[in-house]
């Protein structure tokens, strides 16, 4: 590899995005020298392919620290000159893990010494989050804000938010709803070294402006877009998939070569060794390893995980000097060539590190800057690709989410004679120093390998704390979970807003779940019927009507969908109503990317009869998007309960406090009983996503809402039965549905425009049918009537059926429904006059003595 990753062989300039613009067809547009900031690469990531690769930010491409920190501090004072002097005294910067953290640290320098705040991936036992916030596109998304004085945050000057790139705004969006909410302020400054927006993103910035009565600039400095063809995250995984096999059988894999071929760089070692009296030696993978002491002064933040301040600041100016003088004496006389990296979120630390070292050694000396990423890319040695090289190291630092692994970029075969690797204390573990570790992965290409180590700052708890503010803004509910970890979807298909229960015995035989919930013991959501196993006989029934119906599903997937976009929200944020609505929230996801290649965000939550809506899902949702752009979806109506128990919930959850604009409306596949004004379509058929539970449901419980078990902070609650693996059907329902896309586009779409025309007030007939039935039938009780195919396949699954009512002519839509009543030993009788395929009655005023003596009236 060449010592400038973007110079050819001949001395002449490659672009270090060719190669990728070259397959793929992406293109950069914009200012003039665009090309000089950034590059391109491929990631192994399913929500976006391509990676923007910044040239001067430090953290996948060495760069000369003068060069890193000039960038950052000019925005810094271009936010000043913009803001006047008072306002810009009165700002706070907010930086972005794990990229931006030392760029935003830059901003705040060149602002005037603003006190600085970065986002963490990295829970720190005893400080309370002061908020947080998602990062859709991220690989990992979840950022806290963890300020040891919450009221850092609380003033009323500017909040300067800092990342690297601007792409969608997506994240500045949800950052500034969560905190505003909490914080509220009159200005707002986001700060990006590229601004690479559509102009369709650039106006949803002016637009929440205007939302939020406040005034929010944007300082960037370049701007472009990014033109992406039709196909490319396809086309991406395909190139990734291709050029990664020939690294995972390499021991190392730092990178493979334009052909597909491993290719390791093994630069000659130096036999020169320091002479500092100072440094220990320790053998990394049989390579020396010289630990430098810093001696950085106590009580000086690592950076701005917890606050950063102007005394912070200038205590770190006055010991610069001597830590610098450390490290370049501890360099070997010889080496020429020289990288200072950083960790992770620890950017800024390093950062001055390199920029005094640059001074102090002089133009003799090449010192280059950049920092260990979390972020999986692929490597491939081609002069045109921006990432020539990659280390793969397992994590140090005990993270929370786990063990995985972490990568240095362009660091192999650079032809570096020392690197200063910069570790917090808590990331200097045996971890870091083992056989596969960072320290032997570089020593293994370096020469020489220095550790510098830096004490994790954290709040001391001798210190008296800080006024409490509102409970409301320290709490903050967990993260969405996601597969494989929970569920068997794949993680971008959908984030259940929920706890898992999935080592807590909640099943209960049926009978004695009955008998409960009708003499009022329990409640429905506070046990789980114990999941029904399929004979093969009935899951041949399953494949037989996903065979003849994925079609008609489609087609209903993409009516909904149209009329979502058209009606709803031109990018909605879809939420499930748990679990039958989740199958149908991730098809209309589909048809959203494979229609208008809109990547939407889905999660789903739950909604218990009696009980409403999660309100901490709401308050979830309403922090991370505008409650504006959420639509509630749901698999099929029956009588329109769930409908009433939302709009009910909603107003509920408005007035006692939580956000408004949540438009309480479903939208579902099916609306047989005409309780909503936003459907695929009102027949009732067949979906067979309502033949099985879990195993066609990402294997998800329905859920649970009890109280020694859900808090009133809390998610409500669900299983996972990582157990039933083997009988999912999940994946082949979606799959199948989704192939038909293509042949029912045109006839969606016509359908759509068709509605959107029409007339589709909800006329409830079903909420009638109901109730006349009830009466007719003596039951006295609507809840225990569940009218149509999806709803009556689960009386039979889950509760005790009593009879079922089919309408005569329903034909092959009910086979399952006739064979599993067959099963149960429960009467089937054929109705003329029916707004529904059928009608499923439990048995009303159930006890396990109970009989029907004539059908219609029940004994004691």
């Amino acid at each position: 590899m060449s010592d400038d990753s973007g110079r050819g062989g001949d001395g002449g300039v490659v672009w270090s995005g060719a190669w990728v613009a070259e397959r793929l067809g992406v293109e950069l547009a914009g200012d003039d020298g665009l090309g000089e900031l950034l590059g391109l690469a491929l990631r192994r990531n399913p929500k976006r392919a391509h990676l923007l690769v910044s040239h001067v930010l430090g953290k996948h491409v060495p760069q000369r620290p003068s060069v890193v920190h000039g960038h950052g501090h000019a925005l810094g004072r271009r936010v000043r000159e913009l803001l006047g002097e008072e306002a810009a005294g009165a700002a706070v910067v907010l930086g972005y893990a794990e990229t931006a953290t030392g760029l935003g640290h830059c901003v705040a320098d060149g602002l005037g010494g603003a006190p600085y705040l970065h986002s963490t991936r990295r829970p720190v036992a005893g400080v309370a989050p002061a908020g947080g916030f998602e990062e859709s596109h991220s690989h990992a998304t979840s950022h806290l804000l963890l300020p040891a004085d919450p009221g850092l945050l609380a003033g009323d000057g500017p909040l300067v938010l800092v990342d690297d790139e601007f792409s969608t705004g997506n994240t500045v969006l949800n950052t500034v709803r969560a905190l505003h909410g909490r914080f509220p302020r009159e200005r707002y400054v986001v700060v990006a070294l590229v601004d690479m927006r559509s102009e369709e993103d650039a106006g949803r910035l002016a637009e929440f402006a205007g939302e939020i009565g406040a005034r929010v600039d944007l300082v960037a400095g370049a701007s472009g877009r990014v033109l992406l063809p039709d196909g490319v995250l396809e086309k991406g995984r395909a190139l990734v998939e291709r050029y990664e096999k020939p690294c995972e059988e390499a021991s190392e894999a730092p990178h493979v070569k334009a052909s597909g071929a491993p290719h390791v760089e093994a630069p000659e070692k130096s036999s020169e060794k320091s002479s500092e009296k100072s440094s220990e030696q320790s053998s990394e993978g049989g390579e020396a390893v010289v630990r430098v002491e810093l001696g950085w002064p106590a009580g000086v933040p690592d950076g701005g995980r917890h606050g950063f301040t102007a005394a912070h600041r200038e205590r770190l100016d006055a010991a610069l000097p001597g830590m610098v003088a450390r490290v370049g004496g501890a360099l070997p006389a010889a080496a020429r060539r020289v990288l200072v990296l950083g960790n992770e979120e620890l950017m800024y630390a390093p950062l001055r590190l390199a920029l005094g070292l640059e001074e102090r050694l002089g133009d003799a000396y090449d010192v280059r800057y950049s920092t260990t990423t979390r972020s999986p890319v692929l490597a491939v040695d081609d002069p045109g690709y921006a990432i020539r090289t990659r280390l793969v190291f397992p994590a140090h630092d005990d993270p929370a989410d786990g063990p995985g692994e972490r990568y240095a970029y362009n660091v192999a075969g650079a032809g570096f004679d020392a690197v200063v690797a910069v570790v917090d204390s808590a990331g200097d573990t045996p971890a870091l120093h083992a056989p596969d570790g960072l320290a032997a992965r570089l020593a293994a290409h370096i020469p020489h390998v220095l550790l510098a180590v830096v004490p994790s700052y954290a709040p001391s708890p001798a210190a008296p704390p800080p006024p409490a503010p509102p409970v409301e803004r320290l709490s903050m509910p967990p993260e969405p979970l996601r597969g494989p970890a929970f569920s068997s979807y794949a993680p971008d298909e959908v984030g259940w807003l929920l706890q898992d229960l999935s080592d807590v015995t909640l099943e209960a035989p049926t009978e004695e779940r009955e008998e409960a919930i009708q003499s009022g013991g329990a409640h429905y959501a506070e046990s789980l019927p114990v999941e029904y196993q399929p004979s093969e006989e009935y899951q041949a029934l399953f494949h037989a009507a996903l065979k003849t119906s994925a079609a008609r599903i489609a087609r209903a997937v993409g009516v909904v969908t149209e009329t979502v976009l058209a009606e709803r929200s031109p990018r909605p944020v879809l939420v499930s109503l748990a679990r039958a609505g989740t199958p149908v929230g991730i098809l209309m996801r589909r048809w959203g990317r494979f229609r208008h290649g809109l990547d939407l965000p889905h999660y789903a939550v739950s909604i218990v009869r009696g009980r409403g809506i999660d309100a901490g899902a709401l308050r979830w949702l309403a922090a991370h998007h505008d409650p504006a752009d959420v639509v509630f979806v749901d698999g099929w109506t029956g009588k329109g309960a769930i409908t009433r128990e939302l709009a009910a919930a909603v107003r509920e959850f408005e007035d006692t406090g939580g956000a408004t604009g949540f438009d309480p409306e479903i939208a579902v596949l099916a609306d047989p009983g005409s309780c909503v004004r936003t459907y695929g379509t009102r027949d009732d058929f067949l979906i067979p996503s309502a033949c099985l539970n879990s195993t066609v449901s990402g294997l998800i419980s329905r859920t649970v809402l009890r109280a020694d078990l859900v808090g009133p902070d809390d998610f409500h609650g669900a299983k996972f039965y990582r157990e039933l693996a083997g009988a999912d059907l999940s994946a082949a329902f979606l799959d199948a549905v989704s192939a038909r896309f293509a042949e029912v586009a045109d006839e969606a779409d016509a359908r759509a425009k068709d509605l959107l025309a029409a007339d589709r007030t909800p006329t409830w007939e079903g909420w009638a049918a109901v109730e006349r039935i009830s009466e007719e039938y003596g039951i006295h009780d609507v809840n225990l009537v569940k009218p149509g195919v999806g709803e009556t396949t689960r009386v039979l699954l889950r509760r005790v059926p009593w009879k079922i009512l089919a309408r005569a002519g329903a034909g092959a839509d009910l086979d399952h429904v006739r064979l599993l009543a067959a099963q149960r030993g429960v009467p089937v009788e054929e109705v003329g006059e029916l707004p529904y395929s059928c009608v499923g009655l439990i048995h009303p005023r159930y006890t396990r003595g109970a009989t029907g003596a004539d059908g219609r009236a029940v004994a004691r």
